[in-house]
Formats: structure tokens, sequence, C-alpha cells
């Protein structure tokens, strides 16, 4: 895999606090990257650095082959946890001057703010004053002025946040879309549901450092549990290939909720040792959410960090 950024042992110190410890993370082309940590973690003050707000302490940060460097930001589209157009002027009229600010010329930026507006129904808002929208129109407004010149590489900060599900929908789909187009995508949420249905990779910040990274395939493997359930007629006991966790009637059948005994039997190995018993109607592994990764994971370290007096 190709890496359009990568993140070398960033550190950011600040007063009394390091909001990053030696952070390294590795963003491939053309993919959607989840940047996750609960609250406080350190994602902003690494998306932060990214777009040149702020300055590592220690570390580098390399994008397309080269340390990151001031002409950068022009390539970069950033779309903030918190909003930030003005109240006052007109939709249109800051949205030409946003995309101006990005090097497009007027007419390019008008034709193409015309496009967007249209395929997200807001056109007839170009003259109103964006005190006058919604929040989601306001935050449709937003995303098209951050993705309209087309950077390379997208920053999503909680994009979906206070859409409806129609409307977040339609932004799932235009986000996989630009990602199809070939820009890489760095997408930070709290929502895991979301991770795992648009993200490729992931890290996980906790405490300033990163804890648990890879695609998003490898993690949840990473995480099985050996648990499976199945819908079956006849009696299911525990063998030396599994054991019987739980047993449910289930519309005339039995719900089992199983236990593989052995890690390295496979699932075909599994299926045949149930059958010599039963006849299997449904089978599904039990795999772990993202949510119930993350929660484990950052619920771990809380643990510990209780225990050490941390």
């Amino acid at each position: 895999m190709d890496n359009f950024m990568e993140v070398r042992n960033v550190v950011k110190r600040y007063s009394g606090h390091t909001a990053l410890d030696g952070v390294s993370i590795n963003v491939g082309k053309g993919r959607i990257f989840g940047l996750l940590g609960p609250n406080g973690a350190g994602k902003t003050t690494l998306i932060r650095i990214i777009n040149r707000i702020t300055m590592p302490d220690e570390g580098e940060v390399i994008i397309d082959g080269h340390a990151l460097c001031a002409d950068d930001v022009y390539n970069i589209g950033y779309l903030p946890e918190e909003r930030g157009l003005y109240k006052k002027m007109k939709v249109g009229e800051q949205a030409l001057y946003l995309a101006r600010l990005k090097g497009l010329s007027r007419q390019e930026a008008e034709r193409r703010l015309r496009r967007w507006f249209y395929k997200f129904d807001i056109n007839p808002w170009w003259n109103k004053k964006v005190e006058e929208l919604s929040k989601g129109m306001q935050q449709k407004v937003q995303f098209v002025v951050t993705v309209l010149h087309e950077p390379q590489l997208m920053i999503f900060d909680e994009p979906f946040s206070g859409f409806d599900p129609v409307n977040a929908d339609l932004l799932k789909r235009e986000i996989l879309e630009l990602k199809e187009k070939g820009h890489t995508i760095i997408f930070s949420t709290h929502n895991m549901g979301s991770v795992e249905e648009i993200c490729d990779d992931i890290a996980l910040i906790n405490h300033s450092k990163v804890v648990l990274a890879g695609s998003v395939g490898e993690v949840r493997a990473n995480y099985r549990t050996g648990l499976y359930e199945l819908v079956a007629s006849g009696g299911l006991q525990s063998s030396g290939a599994f054991e019987v966790l739980s047993t449910t009637p289930f519309h005339g059948y039995c719900k089992y909720l199983v236990k593989k005994s052995d890690a390295g039997c496979t699932n075909s190995s599994l299926i045949g040792a149930l059958a010599e018993q039963v006849e299997i109607f449904s089978f599904e592994e039990q795999t772990p959410s993202m949510n119930d990764i993350f929660l484990k994971v950052v619920g771990g370290q809380e643990q510990e960090n209780t225990e050490y007096g941390k």
C-alpha cells in the first residue's frame, strides 16, 4: 500500500500537558482512514498539526513524499467539528470567497458551487444569509466549500454531527464517491458504526499515544472471540471441538451459542463437528463490532491507569 501521508513520532507539548506522545500513523493513498479516540486523546491536536495550524515539538509529517510545507495547505480540505461560517454573509458570497482563498478563479468557483448546490438541493439558498439556514443546511454548505477545490487530502471531523439519517446517508455516499475518485480521506468520529461502514484503516489514540492501528478487517479479526451462534434442529451437546454456552427455543428450533475449543480450528471444521449432531439452518460468527473493540481497548487502559495511579 502506497502511503499518501506519514506521521512520524510526533510529539506536542503544552504547558504541563503532553497532547501527543510519539504518535506515528500511515495513511494510504486513496483510502479512508479513521482517526479515533475519546475526547482529549489528542486527535484534534494531530489534525491541527497536519493543517499547519500548529507545529510539532518533535517528529515530522510527510505528505505525498515530502515534508509537510506551507503550500500543502492548498491541497488539503478541512471540515472542522466546530463549524465556522460567517452568520451575516450571504451563502453564495461566502462560498465564493472561501473558494477563492483556495486558488479558484471566481468563474470556476461559481461553476463548481452551482453544481454542488444543485446536487445538495441548496441552490435556492444562494442569496440567503447563513443565519437563515438550518444547522444541517449550514453543514452542507461547509462540506461543499471543503471539497470544492478537489484537494488530494480531505479531513472530516465529525461530518455527520447534527444530520438526520437521510442527509447523513447523502454525505456518506459523497465521501465514498470522493474516495473512488482517488482522494485520500481522514475521518474523525465517535460513531463506530460509521467507521465500519466507510473506513479502510484506523488508528485509535488514547492518552496521547496510538494504542491500536491497522485495517478495519485486521483489527476486528484480531479481537475475534471464538463465539458462534447457530439455529438448528435437534439436541446439541458440547464436544472436543466446541462448548455449548447457551440454548434458547427459537420458532420450533433451537438457537445455540457455542465457543470454539481450539483457536486453530477452521470454521469449516467447526461446522462439520456441529453437523454431526444437528441440522444447521443458520451459522454466524459473533465478530466484535468496532464499538466493542473501542470500549475494550480504551476501557482496559482506563482500568490500568486507575490501578497504577496514573
